[in-house]
């Protein structure tokens, strides 16, 4: 069988993925949520509820703010207490939508969740255009929920002039410890399946990749039965390879076709979705759900759990009576230190890391001049220079070695002999030259 990966770079992390196996735990609906109104790449929705409404589950409660942007639901009936700030797990201030319910909410919750019927009838679905797919898509605030949460309707309406060809979905899970991604596969694959060729017809494409680690063989067994019925559709085996998943180096692995530098995907004819995205495209066809959960991971070096998640559940209570030193939101390569866990889950929380052998860093020692990041870096940059370059504030000397260009897949860091926290300069450096290449754009145009 042959094994497909991109070409330059990557590493070999242990993976780590104890969580592997063990089936999706359904949490219960918490009695209060909090929903941040900005879980997702780009403008932050605007809050149509004020404190006294009451509201059902998956009732809109923030619009998209603008065209990058994406609505937010309830996932419990209840009444709105407060439009207040909360807290993200790095500190910073968002403004949230705090719902709490009563006994009756509850019951209500509890009836609707027991009706499974499907929403639409087959004829009504073989009938929908592509716009109206992205329409419900839209609709339904789906993001990728990969961790970008790039909204899922921008992805299908590419710039005028370009044209996709094929629809990959992301099921490398490259990450190390997670195992969400491959519990939902072997779980849910038919529905997933539904859920692309949803993606496929919004896309106006005939092909559809499914790309999948070779370490999951029990989600590859399970997809491509499913996909045996699905003209169009394929499985395809990946090689286990850090960042197998970034999007880039995806496109590159399925297609033999590069990302131009500066370009977006679609120059290659590809729109990547991830796969538990592909699952929420299908809950909001057939079943007329928007997003209003997610499966996680929550990893801590000696065991590991798969949860669904409603969105808004304070994250403290997922991980009541464990001990940790270090949270990490996310995996080990590319998640975030939470400085606390009293916030509210969103729709990219892909894991909780509270593994200790992730908790601290060797101290940092001088660069000792031996490439190993340049070896490794997918982007085929040469990090050890465009960290120094932010480090010492030279901005525009670090675009002409275009740190845009990085993805921040901190594959630099991981191989480094001397522990230079080399990601952790450049993603200072690159929002600093992005910010600036915007300001110009913005300029231009005015």
């Amino acid at each position: 069988m042959k094994l497909h990966t991109f070409k330059i770079g990557g590493v070999h992390p242990a993976e780590n993925k104890i969580a592997a196996g063990k089936p999706i735990v359904n949490m219960p609906l918490p009695v209060e949520v909090v929903l941040p109104v900005s879980q997702h790449i780009g403008a932050p929705a605007k809050p149509v509820v004020k404190k006294g409404d009451h509201v059902k589950r998956g009732d809109r409660v923030a619009e998209a703010g603008g065209f990058v942007s994406a609505h937010v639901h309830t996932p419990i009936s209840g009444t709105v207490v407060k439009v207040d700030i909360a807290r993200t797990p790095q500190g910073m201030p968002v403004e949230a939508i705090y719902i709490k319910s009563d006994e009756a909410d509850r019951e209500a919750d509890a009836a609707a969740m027991a009706d499974k019927s499907q929403k639409r009838s087959e004829n009504e679905i073989a009938a929908l255009e592509p716009k109206a797919i992205i329409d419900i898509i839209k609709e339904a605030g789906i993001v990728g929920l990969g961790g970008a949460t790039f909204p899922t309707h921008v992805k299908l309406m590419p710039p005028p002039g370009s044209k996709a060809e094929v629809v990959i979905i992301n099921a490398a899970e490259c990450e190390p410890c997670l195992s969400c991604d491959d519990m939902l596969m072997r779980e849910c694959s038919r529905e997933i399946v539904k859920g692309v060729q949803m993606l496929m017809r919004a896309a106006g494409v005939a092909r559809g990749v499914i790309a999948i680690e070779n370490n999951k063989p029990e989600a590859i067994a399970a997809m491509t039965e499913a996909c045996a019925t699905a003209p169009g559709i394929e499985v395809m085996t990946m090689q286990v390879k850090y960042p197998q998943g970034g999007e880039k180096q995806l496109i590159e692995a399925v297609t033999g076709r590069e990302v131009p530098s500066g370009g977006l995907p679609i120059a290659t004819g590809a729109i990547v979705q991830n796969v538990a995205t592909a699952y929420a495209v299908y809950r909001a066809v057939y079943l007329g759900e928007p997003i209003l959960d997610r499966v996680l991971t929550i990893h801590d070096g000696n065991d590991g759990r798969n949860l669904r998640v409603p969105l808004g559940t304070i994250l403290s209570t997922l991980v009541e009576g464990m001990e940790y030193e270090k949270a990490i939101l996310g995996g080990p390569m590319m998640g975030r230190t939470a400085s606390t866990l009293d916030t509210p889950m969103i729709k990219g929380t892909s894991g909780i890391l509270l593994d200790a052998r992730y908790a601290h860093r060797r101290e940092a020692e001088p660069c000792i001049r031996c490439g190993a990041c340049v070896n490794a870096c997918p982007m085929g940059l040469e990090p050890f220079l465009i960290s120094t370059l932010s480090r010492l504030k030279q901005w525009d000397d670090a675009e002409q070695e275009k740190i845009a260009n990085c993805i921040e897949c901190g594959s630099c860091s991981y191989i480094c002999p001397a522990s230079r926290p080399l990601v952790d300069y450049i993603r200072v450096g690159k929002a600093k030259v992005m910010a600036a290449m915007r300001a110009r754009a913005a300029a231009a145009k005015s």
